[in-house]
């Protein structure tokens, strides 16, 4: 993830500087893509992995992701 955000910023400042080529504004947007698909996967396990809810007894319960209908 570091080496995709360091690429990510090299862009932003060539683009800020002198500007993109068609390459690079496609690769920019493809690492972008990459970039928010590994967030969005990080965020929900890291949210997962620590939600608790309280049953009627006071206990506390892990929250279980639901299973997908097939």
């Amino acid at each position: 993830m570091d080496k995709l955000v360091k690429r990510i910023n090299e862009l932003a400042h060539k683009n800020k500087t002198q500007g993109l080529t068609d390459e690079e504004l496609k690769e920019r947007d493809a690492l972008r893509k990459e970039y928010i698909a590994e967030f969005k996967k990080g965020m929900k396990k890291n949210i997962m992995d620590n939600l608790y809810i309280m049953d009627k007894d006071g206990n506390k319960v892990k929250v279980e992701p639901k299973k997908k209908k097939r």
